[in-house]
């Protein structure tokens, strides 16, 4: 399987990249560790691991997100693989326009309740593939998806560090079944400084686990399987804000950063739906917002813990929120799941419903990446370009954009002071179907959990 992916690459047309238009190209929890330390860096000092990130020498780093993939579906079906297949183009598509210093993988890389126990994690293989081929690293969260009866995020995480650890980067800092496993940071040094012990970091990436679907291989007494709350648990909150003070105090000085998780916080529903269906403006907030109203972490869930037909949302996501909306220098934090939803919105307010003010942080969808999952809107990848001179501006800024597979730009803005007032294009809401997939094809074996 793994040469047939690679054969994929060398298959794909030779297409020119090139900067988007309108933007300028240029290049109890645990003690905090720095990243030269044994516990986060220790694969490296063998000579295994990748190197601490860094930025260009032209003080620039920029970062791709696939999220949704969704690998692993009806593999019983003609479409499952081709829908595999497919996925694998779009990586590949916007790769050949794009040169991230870093991917990441925000979760649902695996539709895992369609899977068998005994492959259920190979299909990672399926999408380091080409981003192995071409030299890249990547750090993953993983979304409700990645966690079911016959797979588990501990379950990706040690395909990923096994089977390709020149190339991953995804950690788990945070022990304890309620934490969930893809809770890490990523530091990114100056051009001139990887990672010695007397660098500070110019950004931090910092990736969370908002969990979801099923424990693996867990039923309750009547036989159904034993669901796992979907939100960032309070453990992981606590690590955030206590590593993130260490880090502030250590380093003398806030450190600019971004954030990651699958699942959107309320915050994200509450501006969608402040002023009606048209809350999000197709120019002050430019991207696709078919997914009305959008899934939020606690959906689904009662207060008291319980989850079931009766629940709407729990609010389990608010000291979560709430952390985001206080750290400082956090530029924005980037979901994916809604795959209907493509903007990004300023939360620099109270908004009506909530318990919690924001303060300027912006909350971001991606694009949907696979062909699998729900939905045709076209694929493609979010990607974010950071400088060091913009990250030492009073209010450290960040270019976006999204890069389809067709290989257009579509939603790209500047994520500034006045971002929410300035005046985008609007975005096309274009769609794609899987061009080799059969989808009237009957299945010839029967699906096992």
């Amino acid at each position: 399987m793994l040469a047939a992916v690679l054969l994929l690459l060398s298959a794909c047309a030779d297409m020119s990249s090139q900067a988007p238009a309108g933007l300028n190209r240029r290049r109890m929890p645990k003690p905090y560790l720095r990243d030269d330390d044994d516990a986060v860096v220790k694969t490296d000092r063998n000579g295994n691991g990748p190197p601490p990130l860094s930025f260009n020498s032209d003080g620039t780093f920029q970062i791709s997100i696939f999220e949704d993939l969704h690998f692993g579906e009806n593999a019983w079906d003609q479409w499952g693989p081709q829908q595999d297949i497919n996925s694998v183009k779009v990586i590949n598509a916007v790769l050949d326009h794009e040169t991230p210093d870093l991917v990441v993988l925000n979760g649902d890389l695996i539709t895992g309740e369609n899977t068998f126990l005994e492959n259920s994690t190979s299909y990672i293989d399926q999408i380091a593939a080409p981003l192995a081929a071409r030299g890249l690293t990547w750090a993953s969260t993983y979304g409700n998806h990645d966690h079911n009866f016959n797979i588990s995020g501990a379950g990706i995480l040690a395909r990923e560090t096994t089977q390709w650890p020149a190339n991953s980067r995804t950690r788990s800092m945070v022990a304890g079944r309620d934490a969930g496993v893809s809770n890490y940071y990523l530091p990114v040094y100056a051009a001139h400084c990887r990672g010695r012990r007397n660098c500070t970091p110019e950004l931090v990436l910092w990736f969370f686990d908002s969990r979801g679907g099923f424990y693996a291989g867990e039923r309750r007494e009547d036989g159904k399987q034993v669901g796992q709350p979907d939100w960032v648990d309070g453990s992981v909150v606590d690590w955030f804000l206590t590593t993130s003070s260490e880090m502030r105090r250590e380093h003398g000085k806030t450190v600019p950063s971004l954030a990651f998780v699958h699942i959107p916080t309320n915050a994200s529903l509450a501006l969608q739906t402040e002023r009606g269906r048209h809350s999000v403006d197709e120019h002050g907030q430019p991207g696709i917002d078919d997914d009305f109203p959008l899934a939020q972490q606690a959906q689904g869930w009662c207060a008291d813990g319980s989850n079931g037909r009766e629940c709407a949302y729990g609010g389990q996501d608010v000291p979560f929120m709430q952390a985001i909306a206080d750290t400082p220098g956090l530029i924005g934090l980037f979901s994916g799941h809604d795959h209907g939803n493509t903007w990004c919105y300023r939360w620099d307010r109270l908004v009506p419903g909530m318990t919690v003010a924001g303060h300027g942080v912006n909350l971001c969808f991606g694009q949907h990446s696979g062909y699998g999952g729900y939905g045709n809107w076209i694929r493609g990848a979010r990607q974010v370009r950071v400088s060091v001179d913009s990250l030492r501006s009073h209010v450290p800024e960040a270019e976006t954009w999204i890069r389809t597979e067709a290989g257009s730009v579509v939603g790209a803005v500047s994520l500034n002071a006045t971002y929410g007032a300035d005046y985008y294009p609007s975005t096309p809401n274009d769609k794609t179907y899987c061009p080799t997939c059969n989808y009237t094809a009957a299945a010839s074996v029967s699906r096992r959990r």
